[in-house]
C-alpha cells in the first residue's frame, strides 16, 4: 500500500473541540503524521486557529472573527458546543501556539481563510506575508504545507518564499470533474499557481485520478474521510494523504 499521510482534521474533530490545543495535544496521541488547522485574523492582526467566519456555532460569543478584537476572543470559549459536553472551556489558539505544541512531532497543514463579512468574501489584509512569518519564526517551514481555496493566495505565498510547499482546496463550487480532459485542466491550473499538491472533496474523487494526477507531478489530498473502511480503500486507490474527523480510525489501516 502506498505511503499514505495521516492528517487530523482540525485536530480531530469528532475527537475534541475542533481547532484548539486539546484537539491537537490529543492528535499527538494518535497515529497521524500531521494536523490540519484553519487561520484567520483577529480584528487586530493577530492570526487566529479558527474554522469559521462567525463565532457563534462553535463558541459561547457572536459576530464576525474580522470584527472581534484578540482579547475578546481569548475571552470566548471554543468548546461551548462540542457535542456530549467538554469539562473545561478551551480558548481560541494563536497559531505560534499550535506550531509551538506539535514542532519537531507532525507536520502540518495550514489553511488560509478568506474573510466574510454581510455574505460577501473578501480577502484578510497581508494574511499570507503574516501566516509565513510565523511559520518561518517557528523554523517549520519544511514540516508545513499550506492550502488554500483561495487559489491566488497560493500564488503569493510562493511569491514570498520559493520553497514552500502549497496545495489547492477543490470543491464542487471550484470543479467538476467531467472526464479525463478536466482533470488535466485542473492540474494545468493548480500548477500555474506554483502547487505540488491537489486536494480534493472525497465526493469528486475517482479511482483515475491517482495516475492522471501524479503523472503531471503532483500529489494527491482527500478530505474529509470519517469511516475506517473508506479509509482503507482510499489509501490502496493510492493517494497520498486522508485528513479525517476521526484520526483514531488510522489504527485500522493495515
Amino acid at each position: 500500500m502506498n505511503q499514505v499521510q495521516r492528517v487530523a482534521h482540525r485536530g480531530g474533530a469528532q475527537l475534541a473541540p475542533e481547532n484548539t490545543l486539546a484537539a491537537f495535544r490529543n492528535a499527538l496521541t494518535l497515529p497521524v503524521d500531521a494536523i490540519e488547522l484553519d487561520v484567520q485574523l483577529s480584528r487586530d492582526g493577530q492570526l487566529v486557529v479558527f474554522h469559521d467566519n462567525t463565532l457563534d456555532r462553535l463558541t459561547n460569543g457572536t459576530g464576525n472573527i474580522l470584527d472581534v478584537d484578540f482579547a475578546d476572543l481569548r475571552s470566548l470559549n471554543a468548546a461551548a458546543s462540542f457535542p456530549g459536553g467538554w469539562p473545561q472551556p478551551e480558548q481560541i489558539p494563536t497559531l505560534a501556539e499550535v506550531l509551538a505544541l506539535v514542532k519537531g512531532r507532525l507536520r502540518v497543514y495550514i489553511e488560509i481563510k478568506l474573510s466574510k463579512r454581510d455574505g460577501v468574501y473578501g480577502r484578510y489584509p497581508k494574511i499570507a506575508e503574516a501566516v509565513v512569518r510565523e511559520v518561518w519564526a517557528a523554523k517549520m517551514l519544511s514540516q508545513v504545507l499550506f492550502i488554500s481555496f483561495d487559489w491566488p493566495v497560493l500564488t503569493e505565498l510562493r511569491s514570498i518564499e520559493s520553497d514552500l510547499q502549497v496545495g489547492a482546496l477543490v470543491s464542487h463550487d471550484l470543479w467538476t470533474p467531467k472526464n479525463e480532459q478536466s482533470v488535466r485542466e485542473l492540474c494545468d491550473e493548480v500548477l500555474s499557481r506554483g502547487c505540488q499538491w491537489v486536494s480534493l472533496d472525497q465526493r469528486l474523487f475517482a479511482d483515475p485520478m491517482v495516475n492522471l494526477i501524479h503523472q503531471r507531478g503532483l500529489k494527491l489530498a482527500l478530505w474529509t474521510v470519517n469511516k475506517a473502511a473508506d479509509l482503507e480503500r482510499l489509501a490502496r486507490a493510492g493517494v497520498d494523504s486522508l485528513t479525517t474527523d476521526r484520526p483514531d480510525l488510522f489504527s485500522y489501516l493495515s
